[in-house]
């Protein structure tokens, strides 16, 4: 350890060098690195945390840069885990960094989370926050909550010693279609930042066990107001004895056995015509889509399900695969015999190998 690297957190009453070898010898996993990882990892590789797990499958997007603050214009189009790790690995040369290119599912959740002391959810969908909940408990691992919505944020810590966990607080999954999504909501660039910066502080603090951890407690940001409040809500205790993981967590990445992984999707397009239904945005579909691709906005498709030819295989697709999962699901509900794909990673993972 670097004796004057950590110097001005070593003098800090109550953390000191001890606090700094705990730092040093914690292990914390990292899901997702968007707007609310990036200072995560960065401000606990920057601390000292011993090992840092990344897990993510993303590609970097020009629309991305205005919040995700580590990525640079000469970076779009690259994997966001390759180049986070280059950063990190300049910013700290001490931290063990341990990538994991892929998404969170219910098949690897499990055996990747059981490596670390604590998990980070930096996500953006319920599902695979009600996945990293079940896999915690049941590996009885903290983790460290952070969402945003509109100009507002909220943080907790939960699976903490005795404390409550994420279904203590939202005991079921919203179905598909009362899920915000923020490709059609939006983010204020500086919010994720805010939330995520008290993440990391959260996690440093379970680690090394100074001051009060919000566990048990839901933190509200209200960033127009600049205001704070706390919710407090109670372990229920049925919600601590999860054995097994769900069949299925739902709209996660990889979840649903009606998805299409994108290199199989682009061979297809190849070969044959396909009825494809591109649930994005108007503005991002004029901005680029397949050819032959039709518009069917996510928040319209209930209203025109119609338009859809139900006779033959119907693939869906987004811009990251989340609402066109989001749209299986709502599809499913009326045509629940009908042969109906949604492509993981959507335009995002496709685009390039179908140019």
């Amino acid at each position: 350890m670097a004796n004057n690297r950590y110097i001005r957190q070593q003098q800090l009453k109550h953390f000191g060098p001890e606090g700094q070898a705990k730092l040093a010898q914690a292990s914390v996993l990292v899901v997702g690195l968007g707007g609310l990882g990036l200072p995560v990892v960065q401000y606990l590789n920057a601390m000292g945390v011993g090992t840092l797990g990344l897990v993510e499958q993303d590609l970097i997007e020009k629309h991305n840069l205005q919040r995700q603050v580590l990525y640079a214009e000469n970076d779009v189009g690259r994997p966001k885990l390759e180049v986070a790790l280059d950063k990190l690995a300049g910013q700290n040369t001490t931290t063990d960094l341990v990538p994991f290119d892929t998404f969170l599912t219910k098949h690897n959740a499990l055996q990747i989370i059981k490596g670390f002391d604590v998990v980070v959810d930096a996500t953006d969908n319920f599902a695979t926050r009600y996945l990293i909940n079940d896999a915690c408990v049941m590996l009885h691992k903290p983790f460290v909550y952070g969402a945003l919505h509109g100009f507002e944020g909220q943080v907790s810590v939960f699976n903490h010693e005795e404390g409550p966990t994420y279904r203590c607080l939202f005991s079921k999954m919203p179905k598909a279609d009362e899920v915000p999504n923020c490709d059609d909501n939006g983010v204020l660039g500086v919010l994720p930042g805010i939330i995520g910066t008290l993440q990391a502080l959260e996690t440093v603090k379970v680690i090394t066990g100074i001051g009060e951890v919000l566990s048990g407690k839901l933190l509200v940001y209200d960033g127009l107001a600049q205001a704070v409040q706390k919710i407090s809500f109670e372990v229920n205790p049925e919600n601590k004895n999860i054995k097994e993981l769900q069949a299925s967590y739902g709209i996660a990445h990889c979840e649903n056995m009606s998805s299409l992984e994108p290199k199989e999707f682009a061979e297809r397009l190849k070969t044959k015509k396909l009825q494809l239904i591109d649930v994005r945005n108007p503005d991002e579909y004029a901005d680029f889509h397949l050819d032959g691709a039709k518009n069917i906005p996510l928040h319209e498709l209930p209203s025109r399900i119609r338009e859809i030819n139900f006779g033959t295989e119907v693939y869906l697709i987004c811009q990251s695969g989340k609402r066109s999962a989001a749209a299986l699901e709502i599809v499913r509900k009326e045509k629940p015999k009908a042969s109906i794909l949604h492509i993981l990673g959507g335009m995002d993972k496709t685009a390039p190998l179908c140019l």
